[in-house]
């Protein structure tokens, strides 16, 4: 479904993304592993069009969507993306903010909208929170809202940015069981994590990113287990 060829980035002098290449095939989950600064979040902002390239191509079903000047907004309405804050409206409940936009996009009325968003939020165990503020809210169940809301919007990918890493480590594992259920489900997905064991459990490919560029790439029990590079095996030595 999305191909990156030979991704470049940066932020004045400072390169981010060095050659990149990724193919991301349908109902695919991939996760980008390595250090902070390693190039991962940025990777992922390129992918949903909130940072533009510098070289290269981004390939959604073979159309390049990184030409200069391209509309972003059909691209983010088939690439969700959710990232490490909630970035929830305060004054809004869990429902409405859900309803938002796809009230805006593609003008739903509530009435249309609320027994599809129902069934997310039960679906992910929030059945009894959607009349409730975000700050009724623990920082996991405003993670799952936040998850709620762009799959509300009917993603044909998501793409998720370190989304358990500002929570306490007793959420963190309600946030992950939303994305077995996506896993399960068939969503074509890609995540930076540092959940280690996570990526080992579910993933269908590993990349291991070191100063913007892919080191190592396989099957988790490829990079877990027998990691080629150097690099791969000094971080993996600190993070297992």
């Amino acid at each position: 479904m999305l191909d990156l060829k030979n991704i470049h980035k940066a932020f004045g002098d400072n390169p981010v993304l060095n050659g990149i290449d990724i193919t991301v095939a349908q109902g695919e989950m991939i996760c980008l592993i390595g250090a902070s600064g390693s190039g991962k979040s940025t990777l992922l902002r390129c992918m949903n069009l909130l940072e533009p390239i510098d070289d290269g191509a981004i390939l959604l079903d073979g159309t390049d969507i990184s030409e200069p000047g391209l509309d972003p907004q059909p691209v983010r309405q088939r690439i969700g993306m959710v990232f490490q804050s909630y970035n929830l409206f305060p004054h809004m409940t869990a429902l409405e903010n859900a309803m938002l936009a796809p009230r805006r996009v593609f003008g739903k009325s509530r009435a249309d909208l609320r027994p599809e968003l129902e069934k997310l939020f039960a679906q992910f165990g929030l059945a009894d929170r959607m009349e409730h503020y975000p700050d009724q809210l623990s920082g996991g169940q405003q993670q799952r809202v936040a998850i709620i809301r762009a799959l509300a919007m009917r993603p044909e990918i998501m793409l998720f940015d370190e989304i358990t890493s500002a929570l306490d480590p007793e959420l963190v594992g309600e946030v992950l069981d939303v994305l077995r259920q996506l896993r399960e489900g068939g969503m074509t997905m890609v995540l930076a994590t540092h959940e280690m064991g996570f990526a080992r459990e579910l993933a269908d490919k590993v990349c291991f990113l070191e100063k913007g560029q892919i080191l190592e790439e396989g099957a988790p029990k490829e990079i877990f287990e027998r990691p080629q590079h150097e690099r791969t095996r000094a971080f993996l030595s600190r993070v297992l």
